[in-house]
């Protein structure tokens, strides 16, 4: 008997488990602190793994002793080996500079770091995105532990499954998904940031406070000018619910590694990009962050949803967190181009989310180039 022809089609569904991990901390190099052992220690079956340290300049400078501190850690028996500690620029030049991503590669190689070794990052969100994105391409994935140093990488930037580097002027255009071993948020790292750099942070508080947490809004909003002086009991509430919520949008949401076309978390985004990009990243994330999301909020009320007084209440939090609210580059064409930068990052049909009300998104799928102009009239 004649065997039946192979099937043309073969067909199976797959899922993997992932979990993501999340840290709150103070003095995590201080011996005394356990934290390490617990997340790091191995079992001693085998040999004892490498790993390598990439530290922002910015923190470096910062923070007297910190390679010594690190390597002082590390030369614990019970933790990973320390192979080499390298030093990157920080901010977005770490995304900007194609040398960052090859000297963490190169020093992965150099140093013999396997899958079951460890890259760890001491920096902000751009670090950490570049830092990570040399990480996952590394033997198609070395472990990356990320010890976030700014406001912004502990409530937004290092709590994503995301890494990417910048390319022909647009941002993020080379990424992937990979999630860490554990993020680590040390506050003791944000007494070395610079006023600028503390206030830059919180505009992604207000942001998934607009899209998810009305309540959570008004605790911001109430606690702005003291989050505005560094009063870190008022902080610290705000860093760790909106990292909460982040890191529930990634492990609840159904769409951890956003193949979908709608990305709500970006709210705020699409000009935000742009505006970096056009002030030759002048214009800190943060800041930028801050005023797309004020323009958005405006042109949802000009587009006949949202209030004009809780319109107003977004924009002037933002104002009383330190935070600008315009920029000259929204008037022109300039800044248009980036709603299809935006699409084309999303693919398919342009998805962009604009506010029916605080704690109320609403996806919309055209905008219009003339209320763009009015809301930033507004602004202005």
């Amino acid at each position: 008997m004649t065997p039946p022809p192979p099937p043309n089609l073969l067909h199976d569904a797959f899922s993997a488990d992932f979990e993501h991990e999340l840290r709150f901390t103070r003095s995590v190099l201080d011996s005394s602190n356990p934290l390490l052992e617990d997340l790091l220690g191995w079992d001693e079956q085998g040999p004892r793994p490498g790993l390598i340290a990439v530290v922002d300049s910015g923190l470096h400078d910062a923070t007297p002793g910190l390679s010594k501190a690190i390597e002082a850690r590390f030369a614990d028996p019970a933790l990973p080996e320390l192979r080499e500690t390298i030093i990157v620029p920080g901010g977005e030049t770490a995304k900007n500079d194609s040398n960052v991503v090859e000297s963490v590669l190169s020093a992965i190689d150099l140093n013999r770091i396997d899958r079951r070794s460890l890259v760890a990052v001491f920096g902000g969100g751009a670090v950490i995105d570049a830092v990570g994105f040399a990480a996952s391409t590394a033997h198609r994935g070395v472990r990356l532990v990320r010890f976030a140093s700014t406001v912004l990488a502990q409530l937004d930037a290092a709590i994503g499954v995301k890494n990417g580097i910048n390319r022909f002027g647009k941002k993020n255009f080379v990424g992937c998904f990979d999630v860490p071993v554990a993020v680590i948020c040390d506050e003791a790292m944000l007494e070395t940031l610079s006023d600028r750099d503390w206030r830059s942070g919180y505009s992604e508080a207000v942001k998934i406070a607009c899209l998810k947490d009305a309540p959570f809004f008004d605790l911001i909003e109430k606690n702005a000018d003291r989050i505005r002086e560094r009063d870190i009991d008022a902080s610290r509430p705000v860093i760790h619910r909106c990292a909460e919520l982040h890191l529930h949008h990634i492990t609840r949401g159904g769409d951890p590694f956003e193949r979908a076309e709608a990305r709500p978390l970006d709210f705020g985004h699409w000009a935000a990009h742009r505006l970096e990009s056009i002030t030759d990243f002048e214009t800190t994330h943060g800041e930028a962050v801050s005023i797309g999301i004020a323009l958005d909020t405006m042109y949802s009320h000009l587009a006949g949803r949202i209030e004009r007084s809780q319109a107003d209440r977004v924009v002037e939090v933002l104002r009383r967190l330190g935070l600008p609210v315009h920029h000259s580059a929204l008037h022109g064409e300039a800044i248009l181009n980036g709603i299809e930068e935006f699409r084309e990052h999303l693919g398919g049909r342009l998805t962009i989310t604009l506010l029916d009300d605080i704690g109320r998104p609403v996806d919309a799928h055209e905008v219009d180039p003339e209320v763009i102009a009015r809301a930033a009239d507004l602004l202005a």
